[in-house]
């Protein structure tokens, strides 16, 4: 497969990080250059052996330029995907794609228009803890899952400068919000039934500092879905409950568990424990022999990664694994959470 040479757009965090660790390490695709508003970052490309465009026109204006990868401001992203689109580049996009649905459709459109691939980066399908737990719903090792619980927690606020400010897509319902959400529309393949939202601004921005989101899907599955930037203890990274088990994974690290119910010939009486001040049986743990503690599995994943398949996509003529009609169906879900907090 010819390589596809990529030239990136905004050399800031996330487009550092694809060009040092997801394209690096990829040998269908390698970055030739980047352009940036800032010019140190330009500057720094250059000590890595990467061309330094003066701007973005020299950028598109290169042959050798097959690609764009558009790491900038969300609010951004609409201008530099068309404008690369229309000069016969292929572009890959962070995410959110774009401040809503409506101009999702829009760059589609232009790149159908050029016979050109446009793909979001939604990079949380490859994470080794969303893989376990879509794994778990998949295999049913606890059980039918009915309720997935998936939080992202910290206590540094907001990051940066531009994602405090509304017109450039600020806000972590658009940052962190559009990947657990994303997650869990790839997982439960089920309409959504409804939707309940409540945005915190409890640290003074204009844009929302985290939010907690209820979704039921037409399958019964319930979805808690919740992002803070003031939690200074965390809760579970993901915590699920199956028909047989529950199960946990605490952190990034993939510490986590499974409990999972024993099939016993009789039923075993359960033991009332002291709570507060009374008694309960209810609320009593399991007996010993009623359940089985079990290691979280070894993530797994039946799909290639993303610059593969972009590559593909583009030589090969392949599906792509981030559809462009899921980004706007994920789209739609957080023009609708923003409605509910409204409402």
């Amino acid at each position: 497969m010819k390589e596809i040479k990529i030239g990136i757009v905004g050399y800031g965090g996330m487009g550092g990080y694809h060009e040092s660790d997801l394209i690096k390490n990829n040998p269908n695709v390698s970055v030739k250059g980047v352009f940036d508003i800032d010019n140190s970052k330009v500057e720094l490309a250059k000590t890595k052996n990467l061309v330094g465009y003066n701007s973005y026109e020299e950028l598109l204006n290169d042959n050798e330029i097959e690609a764009v990868l558009v790491a900038t401001p969300n609010d951004s992203h609409k201008e530099i995907s068309i404008k690369a689109l229309n000069n016969k580049k292929h572009v890959i996009c962070e995410k959110p794609v774009t401040i809503n649905s409506d101009d999702l459709l829009e760059i589609v459109e232009v790149a159908k228009k050029n016979d050109r691939v446009f793909m979001v980066h939604q990079n949380r399908r490859w994470d080794s803890d969303y893989l376990i737990i879509r794994d778990l719903y998949k295999n049913k090792q606890i059980g039918d899952l009915f309720q997935i619980e998936s939080r992202v927690h910290g206590a540094n606020g907001i990051p940066g400068d531009w994602r405090h400010i509304k017109k450039h897509g600020g806000g972590m319902l658009l940052d962190w919000g559009v990947h657990i959400l994303d997650q869990i529309l790839f997982m439960v393949d089920s309409p959504i039934k409804n939707i309940y939202s409540d945005l915190s601004y409890v640290l003074g921005d204009e844009v929302d500092d985290g939010f907690v989101t209820y979704i039921t899907f037409e399958n019964g599955v319930r979805a808690v879905l919740e992002v803070g930037t003031s939690n200074f203890i965390k809760l579970p990274r993901w915590y699920v409950k199956g028909l047989n088990g529950s199960g946990a994974i605490y952190d990034w690290d993939l510490s986590g568990e499974l409990i999972v119910q024993n099939k016993l010939d009789e039923k075993i009486e359960l033991k009332p424990i002291k709570a507060g001040e009374g008694f309960t049986k209810t609320m009593a743990p399991p007996s010993e022999e009623s359940t089985t503690k079990l290691k979280l599995p070894n993530p797994s994943c039946e799909y290639e990664p993303f610059y593969t398949n972009f590559a593909r996509v583009v030589r090969e003529g392949v599906d792509p694994i981030v559809k462009n009609e899921e980004v706007y169906k994920l789209m739609k879900v957080i023009e609708d959470i923003f409605k509910s907090a409204k409402n």
